[in-house]
This record gives C-alpha cells, structure tokens and sequence, in this order.
C-alpha cells in the first residue's frame, strides 16, 4: 500500500523558510503552476484567431464559457455576471489540476486535503464577506429559517450555523476523496498489468480494465470540476440572495 501512496508523496524541489516557517517550493506548487499556466495559455491561443467557423481549440473554449455562463445564470442570476472571472478560473484551475493528474509522472495536486481545502476555506471566506458586504447584520437571518415557531429556533438555528460552517469541509473533501480513491485504484489495476505482463492473454483482462478505468477517471476529473464550481455558485446565490 507504501507503494501506491508514493505517487502522493510532496517533495520539496527548492527549499525554502521563512522564519523558521517551512515555505518550500514542492511538485505539488509545481503542478499547480504548471496548471495555471496550461489554463491561461489554452484560452489564449484557442481564442487569439476568433473566427467565424471556430476551430476545435476555439469551440472548446466558447462552450467552456457558455457552460460556466449558463452555471451562474441559473444558480446565481443576473447579480453572479460580475463573478464569472472568478468562477470561470476555479473551474480551469481545477479541471486542468485533476487532468494533469492523469498524466503518467505527473502529481494530482487536488488529490491532497491541504489543497483542497484551502480553496474551499477561500471559497468559503470570500462568499461570507459577500453576504456581510451586501447585507450587514440581515446577512445573520441566513441561519434563521422563515416561519418556524420561536420555540424551535433554539435548536434549528445552531444546526444552521453548523452546517454553514462545514461547507469548506464537505466541498473539499469530495474533490479530494474522488481523485485519491481514484488514482489508488488506477495504481492497483497498473500494478496488475505488470503482473501479468509476461502472459498476453492473461493482460489483455487487465489492460481493458485499465483503459476502462482511465477513462472513467478523465469523466470524473471533469465532472468534480463542475461539480466544484457549481456548489461555489450555490455558495455565492446564498449570499447574494439570502436562500
């Protein structure tokens, strides 16, 4: 099981402190770069020559943007159009995270808890200060559900309060627990391929399976990024509207 753990593994590639405090440069900061990056430069080169008939790179693009379009439209309204940069590059971010992941010698930086949960505590942070932004102290009626006798709201007002403040828990643990359950299982049907890699016949079951799995993870990595971006919007309609 080590062994299959050790594709998880952060290693400093420049070590760094600052303070005493442990600020290295490892390949999970590499991989994120290197994710940002690959976002940036696809959108810039799919849609530097627009045209009328869009090539393959512009018509990935254009529906990449109308899907996040149509995200917040439906779940944030007409208020969210100020917040698509924001939504649109947490999507990117994270697809090309979990795709890049995939890649053999590559590092799934969203298959780590730390990660994970520092966008979702981010999240979390940005779209409280939203709602106490927009609202001020009507933002605190959020946790006090309309037409429930006084005598209830001692006990359904802390459940509120509790289950707001496990939104970054429950946000980043589902990214994270997907892709790690996930490339463990791709670990193990790999290892079975070599296994079985002196018999052809016996292969060809563990190579299917391989491929069957690998693609299973591509519509994963892809659907845990909307799914991530589309809870943010959830988030951000809470705080906008006060659902």
């Amino acid at each position: 099981m080590s062994g299959m753990l050790q594709q998880f593994e952060i290693k400093p590639l420049v070590e760094l402190s600052l303070s005493g405090t442990d600020i290295s440069f490892t390949n999970s900061s590499l991989w994120m770069l290197i994710s940002a990056v690959l976002a940036v430069a696809f959108l810039f080169v799919a849609t530097r020559k627009r045209a009328v008939v869009p090539s393959v790179g512009q018509s990935v693009a254009e529906s990449l943007y109308e899907m996040v379009a149509t995200m917040i439209r439906e779940n944030v309204g007409s208020d969210g159009k100020k917040y698509f940069s924001f939504i649109m590059t947490l999507f990117l971010f994270v697809l090309f995270g979990n795709l890049l992941g995939l890649v053999p010698g590559a590092f799934t930086f969203t298959s780590h808890i730390a990660v994970t949960f520092a966008m979702a505590g981010f999240i979390f942070v940005v779209v409280t200060l939203i709602g106490i932004f927009r609202h001020g102290f009507k933002f605190l009626t959020f946790f006090v559900p309309e037409g429930v006798p006084l005598p209830m709201l001692v006990f359904l007002v802390p459940i509120e309060v509790v289950s707001y403040l496990t939104r970054p828990i429950s946000l980043s643990v589902r990214l994270f627990a997907n892709m790690l359950v996930g490339h463990v299982l791709l670990k193990v049907i790999a290892g079975f391929v070599l296994m079985f890699g002196m018999g052809v016949v016996g292969a060809i079951p563990v190579v299917a399976a391989l491929v069957a799995v690998t693609t299973l993870e591509m519509m994963v990595a892809v659907i845990q990024a909307y799914v991530f971006a589309i809870l943010s919007c959830i988030y951000l309609n809470d705080a906008l509207n006060l659902h």
